[in-house]
C-alpha cells in the first residue's frame, strides 16, 4: 500500500495504560499477512509510557491522535472511526493480540458475504504474559439474531469484530462533547458495556447480519488482576444498556430483557470464578437462576457446570483448584477438536 493511497482496513487501537503490552499489540498488527491497512492509536490520555512506546514505531502505516481528554473505549473507538479511511474499520484493545491471518481472513469473509455487516472470530485465551492457556471463546458463529446477541455477545470482546464502514454509518448518531457536535457509533457515555451496546443496535436498527468464522485470530488477554468489584460496575452498565433499548425496543425488551439478565449475571458468576470470588459467583448463580429458571433447561452444561463451581469454590476451594486444573486441559482438548471440525 502506498501512503497516498486509502486503505481498506482501518484498525482502531485506544490506548490507555497498557505499557506493558501494547509493543505487542502494535506488532500483531504490522505482521499481518494482509497489509492493506492503517492502524489509528487514539491516545486516550494515558498516565504512563504506552504513547512513547507506540512513537517508537516508524511505520508510515501508523496515525496517533490525541485526547485532552479520557473518553473511554467508546470515546476512543469513535475518535478512531471518524480519523479513519478505510471500507472495514477492526477493533483491537491494546492489552489483545491477532493472528497473523487475521485482516486477510475478515477481509475474505466480508468481500465475499456482502450481506455480513460485522465479521468476527473465535478468541483464544492468554494469560497477562502472553502464554496460551489452551481454552478458547466458543460462540455460535451464525444464524445470530439480536435476542441472542442481547444474552450472549457472540463477538466476545473488543478485538475480535471487523464491521464494515456502511454498517458503522448506518447507526452513527450525534452526540455533543463540550459544546461541539461529534458523530458517533460507539455510546460515549457508557464506560463499560459500549460494545454490547454498539451490536446490539445493529442487530435491532439495521439489515445487516452478524456472522463468525471458526478460526481463533483474536488472542485475548484475561487481567490476573481484576476485582470482583469491577463486576458490578459491568452489571450497573448492562442495566444502563437494557434501559436504553427498551426505550427504542420496547417490545424486543419486553421479551428478551429478563433472559438476557439472567445470562449476564451467569456470565459475570463465571467471571466471579475466575477471579476466586466464591461468595460473588454464588450470589451472582442465585440473581441468574431467579431471573430466569429455565436456563437450566435450555443450558443444562454450561449452567450446572458454573453452579457447580461457585458453590465448589466457596466451599472447599482448595479442591477447586486441583478440579479446575485438570478440567481447563480437558475443556481445552476438546474446544480444539470442535475447531479442526469446523475447519475440515
Amino acid at each position: 500500500m502506498s501512503t497516498t493511497s486509502i486503505p481498506t482496513v482501518s484498525v482502531v487501537m485506544p490506548v490507555y495504560n497498557v505499557e506493558a503490552f501494547v509493543a505487542n499489540a502494535i506488532s500483531s498488527v504490522l505482521k499481518q499477512t494482509y497489509n492493506d491497512f492503517e492502524l489509528i492509536i487514539i491516545n486516550d490520555c494515558s498516565p504512563d509510557n504506552s504513547i512513547q512506546v507506540c512513537e517508537r514505531f516508524k511505520d508510515p502505516r501508523i496515525k496517533i491522535v490525541h485526547h485532552t481528554q479520557n473518553r473511554g473505549l467508546a470515546g476512543a473507538r469513535n475518535t478512531g472511526i471518524r480519523n479513519s479511511q478505510g471500507k472495514f474499520i477492526a477493533f483491537l484493545d491494546s492489552d489483545d493480540l491477532w493472528h497473523p491471518n487475521k485482516l486477510l481472513r475478515h477481509v475474505q469473509h466480508l468481500t465475499e458475504n456482502p450481506n455480513i455487516g460485522l465479521s468476527f472470530s473465535r478468541s483464544a485465551f492468554i494469560d497477562a504474559n502472553g502464554k496460551p492457556n489452551h481454552c478458547y471463546q466458543m460462540p455460535k458463529l451464525k444464524n445470530i439474531n439480536s435476542g441472542y446477541i442481547f444474552c450472549r455477545n457472540p463477538v466476545g470482546n473488543g478485538s475480535a469484530p471487523v464491521i464494515r464502514r456502511e454498517t458503522l454509518n448506518a447507526i452513527a448518531f450525534d452526540h455533543i462533547h463540550d459544546n461541539i457536535i461529534e458523530r458517533c457509533y460507539f455510546d460515549p457515555t457508557l464506560r463499560r458495556s459500549e460494545d454490547i451496546e454498539c451490536f446490539l443496535r445493529i442487530a435491532l436498527t439495521t439489515c445487516w447480519e452478524i456472522e463468525g468464522i471458526p478460526e481463533p485470530l483474536t488472542l485475548y488477554r484475561l487481567n490476573a488482576e481484576g476485582l470482583s468489584a469491577q463486576l458490578y460496575k459491568q452489571l450497573e452498565s448492562w442495566e444502563k444498556v437494557a434501559e436504553k433499548t427498551r426505550n427504542y425496543a420496547p417490545l424486543f425488551s419486553s421479551q428478551w430483557e429478563k433472559i438476557a439478565r439472567a445470562y449476564q449475571l451467569r456470565y459475570l458468576a463465571r467471571q466471579a470464578i475466575r477471579l476466586k470470588d466464591g461468595s460473588a459467583a454464588v450470589k451472582l448463580t442465585h440473581q441468574a437462576l431467579k431471573n430466569h429458571i429455565l436456563m437450566i433447561v435450555h443450558e443444562p452444561t454450561r449452567t450446572i457446570t458454573t453452579i457447580g463451581a461457585a458453590y465448589l469454590l466457596k466451599c472447599l476451594p482448595f479442591l477447586y483448584k486441583r478440579i479446575e486444573y485438570h478440567a481447563s486441559i480437558l475443556i481445552g482438548l476438546m474446544q480444539k477438536k470442535r475447531i479442526q471440525q469446523d475447519l475440515s
